[in-house]
């Protein structure tokens, strides 16, 4: 934790701003000492990417206030949707003066070519490389804002692992809760139009929310108290009192002003639920054999699962492996090369797609609620005015007229939820669905698939989420290989650690070649190479070496971090400040290579003596 006593690097003092009539920001106080990882957590539409753009100067100034930057100091901003300019990727990251060389190791680390053109590039390609500009830059500060939309899950690993590597201090906005878990340690908290600090990490962030929410329930409890008893008083007649009652009376109408000011900021309140459509049969989905390939490249080999109602199957691996494929697969949606689907009995099927595809950007709010015209909408059997329905999902009347291209991102996707959970179903398939969503809005999206009596089908790189909700998991590699586990995704990666090892290298998808494909069909294998049933001398002696790091990089780390707690190093001793965090970064690197040698010196040694 960063000590009170450094001076900031970025900071914002008193910062006022209305957007029209309402004011958005009253008196915000926020700062950014060297190296701090902070997250700024509050609700869609709390001004969260309008706070990041003041700090960022980026087109938006404050109506008030003061803006402090350290002289010299670098400020890289990265936002929901970056536009990606020039010929070939390495245009791009280089075009913020980032070195040659920084910007072309930044996209390999990010699994990019230098090389490709940076036009027609994927929701995760285009994040990617803005992230891999950003580091390239060496900012030092880096404001993210929704940095992990779009990303896989190995991608967040590798952004989690930048950012542990870089010296900047970082201000994230974020919805990820295992991505801020990993990688911050102080909370702001934009709430009631101002910010409150928290100097520990996002994992006790809730914890510490939850305890200002009652401490403020009490006082409004203790305010609504003392307003009825002023009330009282005033009403026996205030008029004729001296004027030392005058003091009394002022402060009433403060206290009032002060009741108004709260209610105003009371939020709505957003109800989902879903009715069953009736129940399916037991079995839902029965898949056999499932074989597909697209050209040369496997996406499924082999696969077969049972999907029983009730169950919560989630996907997960690298973008591009095929996981939105297999749904279809899975729903008939496409045809096998191989194998066979079976699907139950009285499905009703519900499909939120990750592209938003549902959404027309001619149409408004009213017309996409109410396809069928009308000022109503048939909401589990029962007729619902369209303006109350939308209220229910923290929409106002005033944008159902609006063009759906005025919405947000997590506005975008709470419409499609909305439409969505209208209709009864049975069996309900996400494909990343929390993408944009505020965290409020993705609690009670979990409460309502845990309550779900249907199926689930989750496609989501948001891990917490589906350790959460998954009953089950299956994980797709890319080359075809599939496998299902028990569980989250934590029970994935503990039960199948080498599973995911070429995605974690950042190795892109080889194609399956004719030849390969044509042996797979019956051509007579070669005959087996004799295969040794021990490590090489090489590889035995590596496996000692990395067993030795793994046992004494611990205690090294920890004297390395014990040494930078002190809060007046940086300040008595910049070089040994320096020194010491080169030698923790390396310690932190050498350790994870270790780690990783080892395991896989000791799959190989493994299946040596399987062999």
């Amino acid at each position: 934790m960063a000590s009170p006593t450094r001076a900031p690097v970025l900071a914002l003092k008193d910062v006022r701003l209305a957007d029209g009539a309402k004011p958005l920001f009253d008196g915000v106080d926020l700062a950014l000492e060297p190296r701090v990882r902070a997250c700024l957590v509050g609700r869609n539409g709390a001004g969260k990417s309008t706070l990041l753009k003041i700090l960022a100067a980026q087109g938006v100034e404050a109506d008030s206030g003061e803006r402090a930057v350290q002289p010299g100091a670098r400020i890289v901003y990265v936002s929901q949707e970056p536009l990606i300019t020039g010929e070939t990727l390495l245009d791009y990251a280089t075009a913020g003066g980032a070195q040659d060389y920084e910007a072309q190791a930044a996209l390999a680390d990010f699994g990019l070519d230098p090389n490709k053109s940076a036009k027609g590039l994927s929701g995760g390609e285009t994040r990617r490389a803005a992230l891999a500009r950003a580091f390239a830059e060496q900012p030092d500060v880096l404001l993210l804002d929704e940095p992990t939309n779009h990303l896989d899950i190995f991608a967040i690993q590798t952004l989690e692992d930048e950012l542990a590597a870089s010296k900047c201090a970082a201000l994230i906005v974020s919805h990820d809760r295992a991505f801020l878990n990993r990688v911050t340690e102080r909370c702001f908290w934009l709430e009631h139009r101002k910010i409150r600090r928290l100097d520990k990490g996002f994992a006790e962030f809730e914890a510490w929310a939850d305890s200002i929410i009652a401490a403020d329930a009490e006082e409004a409890r203790r305010l609504d108290k003392v307003l009825e008893r002023e009330n009282a008083w005033l009403a026996r007649g205030v008029q004729g009192r001296r004027a030392r009652n005058e003091g009394r009376r002022r402060a009433l109408l403060a206290l009032r002003a002060e009741k108004k000011d709260r209610q105003s900021e009371v939020r709505g309140t957003m109800t989902m639920a879903v009715e069953s459509a009736g129940t399916s049969g037991k079995r839902v989905v029965e898949a056999k054999g499932v074989t597909k390939r697209f050209g040369d490249r496997t996406i499924v080999e082999n696969f077969s699962t049972r999907i029983l109602r009730g169950d919560r199957v989630a996907l997960v691996g690298p973008n591009g492996a095929g996981k939105t494929t297999l749904v279809k697969l899975l729903l008939g949606e496409l045809a096998l090369d191989a194998g066979s689907v079976q699907l139950g009995t009285n499905l009703e099927v519900s499909y939120i797609d990750q592209g938003r595809m549902a959404l027309s950007d001619k149409i408004t709010l009213w017309d996409f609620l109410t396809p069928g015209g009308g000022d109503s909408i048939l909401v589990r059997g029962q007729a619902k005015h369209v303006a109350g329905y939308a209220k229910e999902f923290l929409f106002t009347e005033a944008q159902l007229r609006q063009p759906v291209t005025s919405l947000s991102g997590g506005e975008r996707n709470r419409l499609l939820l909305a439409r969505a959970l209208a209709n009864p179903t049975n069996l309900m398939v996400l494909d990343e669905p929390t993408n944009d969503l505020d965290m409020d809005t993705l609690d009670l999206l979990e409460d309502l698939l845990a309550d779900f009596d249907g199926t689930l089908i989750l496609v989501s790189h948001d891990r917490d989420f589906i350790d959460r909700l998954a009953s089950s998991t299956i994980a797709l590699d890319g080359r075809g290989g599939v496998v299902e586990t028990p569980g989250g995704w934590t029970d994935l990666m503990d039960q199948n650690p080498g599973f995911f090892k070429a995605a974690k290298s950042g190795a892109s998808f080889a194609p399956v070649s004719k030849s390969a494909a044509k042996s797979d069909q019956g051509a007579a294998p070669p005959p087996p190479a004799k295969k040794s049933v021990k490590l090489s001398y090489k590889d035995q002696r590596r496996l000692e070496e990395c067993e030795a790091l793994i046992a004494k990089s611990p205690a090294i780390i920890a004297k390395l971090e014990e040494t930078l707690a002190d809060p007046t190093l940086y300040s008595r001793d910049p070089a040994t400040f320096d020194k010491t965090m080169k030698a923790l970064d390396k310690a932190r690197a050498d350790l994870e290579q270790a780690e990783m040698e080892w395991l896989e010196l000791e799959e190989k040694k493994e299946g040596l003596a399987a062999g």
